[in-house]
């Protein structure tokens, strides 16, 4: 009777414990030094570093291929070739969403606490809005019809979202792009939330004057609408408020004060890596030198245009072999790999440029072409004069002496045709581009420009991919809404042309 008595008291303080233990689950596993709910300035450094670095690296493997800066020197990575995998869509696919997730809650929680911070919060709903339609860009603009207006929903538990049409996309994206004008205006800079007296930004943040430049941050915003503008700018529907992109690129350039965008060199968007240190470090910074410059030599087209031209980056972006610069064949055939020619420099892999986001001389050849095509008003050769040097000078270089004048590689063609003019621009425009996510690829998608020549081992027909598989899991796990976007884009595949591609 003892033992038994004994055995019910154990098992009645054992359900008294549990019973405790089930009412107080949840106050003991909160952490008491953590934050309930994240603040926008909290999201905004991690989720942008984690943006950059990973389009550079995406850049480094894919783009950089597609658009022959980089040629491998092992038949088994064959991107040049145009011999895409879906599998390769994933990774990119999944980093992509989860910062556009970072970026969506960096205006939700702004906006929600637009009354308690007495108008702080503004700024961050307009630097979340210009995030997001960055991030959503380089999203529909690699795979067209894309989930967008059900995506980002997986705390609502929506995890098969339907793809909204490209179109339909970009008209949202330019809405954001707005909005964000309108919320920075009258705004130069501001001593936003702040911990440790540092400011929480990276791109245009000074921890010296503990303020943020909302100007540079509406100056940005402005500039990148321009660069969308102009990439559905074939387009003959309205995309933004009743007008068409090449009306609305005309309004922009022609109200600097309500549009202000990139005056300088100064005011790019780069976020600057800082080597090997956290915690803006280059993806690059524990590669080994010959995995970063060892594997592959660069192409034909970028080393010969930059010689001929006598271009300055060249000796801070390229070795010499047998003291000399050397390109190889992009797409050569299968089974004749060419001698090893010139390649990156490894200073490149802790370089702070690389962060190039998008960046004034870009900015300049979106005003030439658009003044070459009568979208705004001025010359053409003015903008494009302006951009050379601004590529140049962005690399801390000076231009060479008569280099817009005498060099008839470089000097603006006045008795050229239009299409010679386009291409003059669209060549400056590649080398600007230099690093920067998949531009290079998406801006020869739209103009076929520069013209590159297609090596005799190059798959899908010859003609370079309009746009990457859909990912693996994708297809697999939400394969109704999957089905539907790729019957209604003509099938899921390299050939299958995007919105403003049509």
């Amino acid at each position: 009777m003892k033992k038994l008595l004994q055995i019910y008291i154990i098992i009645g303080c054992l359900a008294l414990l549990a019973v405790s233990c089930k009412k107080s689950y949840q106050e003991l596993n909160k952490n008491p030094n953590a934050v309930a709910v994240a603040s926008p300035e909290r999201l905004l450094n991690p989720a942008l570093y984690s943006m950059v670095q990973n389009n550079i690296t995406r850049s480094f493997q894919i783009n950089n291929q597609l658009s022959q800066v980089f040629v491998p020197l092992n038949e088994q990575v064959e991107i040049h070739r145009y011999i895409i995998r879906p599998n390769q869509s994933d990774p990119i696919w999944n980093a992509w969403y989860l910062e556009k997730t970072n970026f969506l809650d960096m205006y939700r929680l702004a906006a929600a606490n637009q009354s308690a911070t007495n108008g702080q919060s503004e700024p961050y709903m307009a630097i979340g809005n210009i995030l997001d339609a960055w991030a959503t860009s380089l999203i529909t603009d690699t795979w067209g019809d894309v989930p967008y207006t059900q995506a980002n929903q997986g705390k609502a538990y929506v995890f098969t979202p339907t793809f909204d049409r490209q179109e339909l996309i970009y008209k949202d994206i330019f809405r954001k792009l707005e909005e964000a004008n309108t919320l920075l205006t009258g705004l130069v800079t501001a001593q936003l939330f702040n911990e440790t007296q540092k400011t929480l930004d990276a791109l245009y943040g000074s921890s010296a004057t503990n303020v943020i430049e909302l100007d540079r941050w509406r100056k940005f915003g402005n500039s990148l609408y321009l660069r969308l503008l102009m990439r559905v700018s074939a387009k003959t529907e309205a995309v933004i408020e009743g007008k068409t992109a090449i009306q609305k690129i005309a309004e922009i350039v022609a109200a600097p004060t309500v549009y202000p965008i990139f005056t300088s060199n100064a005011e790019s968007a780069i976020l600057r890596l800082t080597g090997e240190t956290y915690p803006l470090r280059s993806p690059f910074a524990g590669y080994r030198d010959v995995d970063f410059s060892g594997t592959g030599s660069l192409s034909q087209f970028f080393v010969n245009t930059l010689a001929e031209a006598g271009d300055p980056r060249l000796a801070i972006w390229a070795t010499k072999v047998d003291n000399e610069y050397k390109g190889i064949q992009s797409g050569y055939a299968d089974g004749v790999i060419p001698a090893r020619g010139s390649s990156y420099l490894t200073t490149l892999k802790l370089e702070p440029l690389l962060g190039n986001i998008m960046n004034y001389a870009e900015l300049q050849f979106i005003l030439a072409e658009a003044a070459l095509k009568g979208y705004i008003t001025g010359n053409p050769k003015t903008y494009y004069n302006l951009g050379v040097q601004a590529g140049i000078e962005h690399w801390g270089l000076t231009m060479p002496a008569n280099y817009l004048t005498t060099n008839v590689e470089v000097a603006w063609p006045d008795t050229g045709t239009a299409d010679e003019q386009m291409e003059r621009i669209m060549v400056q425009k590649y080398f600007t581009l230099f690093f920067t996510d998949f531009q290079q690829w998406f801006e020869y998608r739209r103009t076929k420009k520069p013209t590159l020549t297609i090596g005799p081992g190059a798959q899908n027909g010859g003609e370079m991919p309009s746009r990457l598989y859909y990912p693996v899991t994708v297809q697999s796990l939400n394969r109704s809404n999957y089905l539907e976007a790729a019957t209604r884009m003509g099938g899921d595949n390299l050939s299958s042309k995007v919105w403003w591609q049509k």
